[in-house]
């Protein structure tokens, strides 16, 4: 009778580990790391107001869409065609955070959502222009189909004109999908 329960005990934690794995796995952390190639990202709309406390102190809403080539990122083997991303900036002088979200479309026709919060740093470069560099977080939220349940985060750094677009923004981090 004892040898039974043992047994019964021993099956009992043995189907536990067993459920426990299944788990982990189903929810396996993948790695992402992309460079952005120079030209993909284009400001498509962006308006700025003047707050008037200070001077150069500006809040700015913005649209940027990002279309890929052969050389794009991609979510379990599948590749993004392209990522738009709408977000508000708070800056003085170039300098400041902005927070925003995006949706990144991919070549099956899924989505994968994101929100993001970005801190932004620029400098007066020797020629007059200024130019920024920027740390950003984004948080998988979710998606479409097999991607619905995606979730993750990413950290992007990179710089260049903010008026014009980025460029060579270096995305990197990791992303499952939660049963």
């Amino acid at each position: 009778m004892r040898r039974i329960a043992t047994v019964s005990v021993a099956l009992a934690v043995i189907l536990m580990f067993s459920l426990a794995a299944g788990q982990i796995s189903a929810e396996e952390k993948h790695k992402y790391s992309f460079v952005t190639p120079p030209g993909t990202a284009v400001y498509t709309q962006q308006h700025e107001i003047e707050v008037g406390d200070v001077p150069g102190h500006k809040v700015r809403i913005y649209e940027i869409r990002t279309k890929y080539g052969d050389e794009a990122p991609r979510y379990a083997g599948v590749r993004v065609v392209e990522t738009w991303t709408r977000a508000i900036s708070d800056y003085t002088d170039g300098s400041g955070r902005a927070s925003g979200y995006s949706i990144s479309i991919l070549e099956t026709g899924d989505k994968v959502f994101s929100r993001s919060e970005t801190l932004t740093h620029a400098v007066v470069a020797s020629d007059g222009s200024r130019k920024g560099s920027y740390t950003s977080v984004a948080t998988l939220t979710g998606g479409t189909g097999k991607f619905s349940t995606i979730r993750g985060t990413l950290l992007s750094a990179g710089g260049g004109d903010f008026k014009v677009g980025l460029s060579n923004v270096k995305t990197e981090g990791e992303y499952w999908f939660e049963k």
